[in-house]
């Protein structure tokens, strides 16, 4: 039966060997209380609750589907009760505040909790999760009276939350949005529409589901400049905080998925249902923004969680499925054959699961700190603060929900490769992780429209590149610093030439989509692709550095664990880091070979 072990040992790795997570949570106003010793305990009880409850109830009932009859959606059997458990120990305020009964830790403690609980079982995780990013938008923008009428039941996990944006003739292009908010003269609104794909939508996990909803009022302007924001209860709430009326929103219906099928997704009717706005009308799109952001994040985990899950249990059937001999002689030879595990293409796989996963951690756990000095400035009322914090995690965020997506589906894959036949049989475990893989490149924005994010929008036309002279200042700092240490100089020589590469291909596109704005939409991709491996090879360096390090001086305890991360580290850059020379290429490339040909002529039938 496939299995989950809780990474513990490369976590620690991370935050008390790469990152210094202790000085960095001494100098955060909320993080006076996540020193080493509770940071710890957390890790320890979410991984106990990883393994015990949510890994079993994966493989048992992810992979179920939700029911929707006589209006009410039912989870598979076991979530109501793993849900109860996660409440119970606390899980969903462990990062909010605690005025509304939160534990009050820093941000990132979330989301290390998120990676354990979402590798252990994404369809479960994403239950709470859609609830995190409402918290986030209503603590952000909705007034104090609305913030303790919501927040603790949310904090609580009594209460659940989604996000509510696209509709039948929309996904990403939001200025098509014609959901209606019609003034009452009581102050609040009435809603109509229908909003479809919406993740957590309804289910029997809590009493109540906020909903976040983006609506135009009867006299906004057209497009992206006339949404506003809303919430809407599924159960309006007394004043008090207790459950009233039942609201105008209904399931009418859940969609027939690929995978993550014990999630439900939902079709939400909206016929005249009670909202209050949050936040100034016509702007509700830059509220939204909190919670896309919030979500994006949360989807890049996914990448790494999928490729981890993959890696684990494809890692434990190569060590057991024997087949022929190595080539280059005999490993195991009392046995009838040699374990894959010594076959060549086999290692290829296992390492790209293992570079994928362990780099990805390092990219989400580096990021996770500009997020708790951005909601460190939200909470010291410092606007400016918050303000320099978002948009240097900006940068970040379309590279790792992008990136780090796209790669989990390619280890998913390489799990059910390295399986062989078997990894395409149900009770392995195998097409399960890559079928729930594949949602990841396709909600809270396509890898295209994270591609367009991050060269259209962040690099071209918000900073003009600052944000990669930025980055690639901090690669070329690891360069100097390390040129003259013969086992990292490779790595540093290596990261030196990409770093001056990146800045001169930013350069040439900026300067060729002056004159050919299509180059934008063509280059995006393989831009955005060169950005993630280049990215990942800094921060497998900077792993390296450390175990190289710890080698020298003494680091016994662990030393089959530090030559194992330079293992990999070496393995990323001479087999996976190549990768970026082909995008590298292609995205200067002159638009008109993908725009020349007439959409008349893609197929002659």
């Amino acid at each position: 039966m496939p299995t989950y072990k809780a990474p513990l040992r490369d976590v620690r790795f991370l935050l008390n060997e790469v990152f210094d997570y202790s000085s960095h949570y001494a100098g955060l106003a909320n993080g006076k209380d996540a020193d080493a010793d509770t940071v710890n305990a957390i890790l320890e009880e979410c991984a106990r609750f990883c393994e015990e409850t949510l890994a079993p109830l994966y493989w048992a009932k992810g992979d179920e589907a939700c029911v929707l009859k006589d209006g009410q959606v039912t989870t598979p059997a076991g979530f109501k009760e793993a849900y109860a458990e996660y409440i119970a120990g606390g899980w969903q305020g462990l990062s909010h505040p605690t005025e509304y009964g939160g534990q009050g830790l820093p941000m990132s403690l979330g989301l290390l909790k998120s990676e354990m609980t979402g590798t252990a079982n994404w369809p479960f995780t994403m239950y709470p999760g859609l609830s995190l990013g409402c918290m986030n938008t209503i603590m952000q923008y909705a007034t104090p009276e609305q913030n303790a009428l919501y927040m603790p039941a949310l904090t609580e996990g009594r209460w659940a939350g989604t996000m509510c944006l696209t509709e039948p003739q929309c996904g990403t292009d939001l200025g098509q949005i014609t959901t209606k908010a019609e003034p009452q003269a009581d102050g609040t609104h009435k809603i109509s529409g229908t909003k479809i794909f919406i993740s957590s939508g309804d289910h029997d996990l809590t009493e109540n589901i906020v909903h976040i909803v983006l609506a135009r009022l009867p006299d906004a302007p057209k497009g992206t400049r006339g949404i506003s924001l809303f919430i809407v209860p599924k159960v309006i709430p007394n004043a008090d905080g207790t459950l009233g009326a039942r609201n105008g929103v209904v399931c009418a219906s859940l969609e027939h998925k690929m995978g993550i099928k014990a999630s439900a997704t939902a079709v939400l009717n909206f016929d005249g249902a009670t909202a209050w706005m949050i936040g100034e009308a016509n702007k509700g799109l830059e509220a939204m923004f909190t919670f896309m952001n919030t979500a994006r994040i949360g989807t890049a985990v996914q990448g790494l969680a999928h490729a981890e899950l993959s890696y684990q249990n494809a890692l434990a059937y190569a060590k057991d499925r024997r087949s022929m001999r190595s080539l280059s002689g005999k490993k195991e030879p009392e046995k009838n054959a040699d374990a894959i595990i010594h076959h060549g293409d086999v290692r290829r796989m296992l390492l790209t699961q293992k570079a994928f996963a362990e780099g990805g951690r390092a990219m989400i756990y580096f990021a996770a700190q500009y997020a708790d000095h951005m909601v460190n400035g939200i909470l010291e009322g410092n606007n400016a603060k918050y303000k320099e914090w978002d948009d240097k995690l900006g940068f970040y965020t379309p590279i790792l929900k992008g990136f780090l997506t796209e790669m989990g589906l390619e280890a998913a894959n390489h799990g059910m490769q390295i399986f062989g036949g078997h990894g395409y049989i149900k009770e392995h475990g195998m097409e399960q992780i890559a079928r729930d893989a594949r949602i990841a490149t396709l909600y809270e924005g396509t890898t295209g429209i994270q591609a367009l994010d991050l060269l259209g929008r962040k690099v071209l036309l918000t900073t003009r590149g600052k944000c990669v002279r930025e980055f690639t200042g901090m690669i070329a700092n690891f360069a100097v610093n390390n040129l003259r240490d013969a086992k990292l100089r490779p790595y540093a020589t290596t990261l030196a030439r990409y770093a001056a590469e990146w800045n001169v291909l930013t350069m040439r596109i900026m300067l060729t989509a002056r004159k050919d704005r299509d180059m934008v939409g063509t280059a995006s991709h393989h831009f955005l692709m060169y950005s993630g491996y280049v990215m990942m090879a800094y921060f497998w360096a900077m792993q390296a550095s450390v175990a190289a390090e710890k080698l020298k001086n003494g680091g016994s305890e662990s030393k089959e664990f530090y030559k194992a991360k330079l293992a990999t580290a070496r393995f990323y850059f001479d087999h996976i880091l190549p990768r970026a020379k082909g995008h590298a290429s292609s995205m200067i490339k002159p638009s008109r070979s993908m725009t020349k040909l007439d959409p008349e002529h893609f197929a002659f039938v």
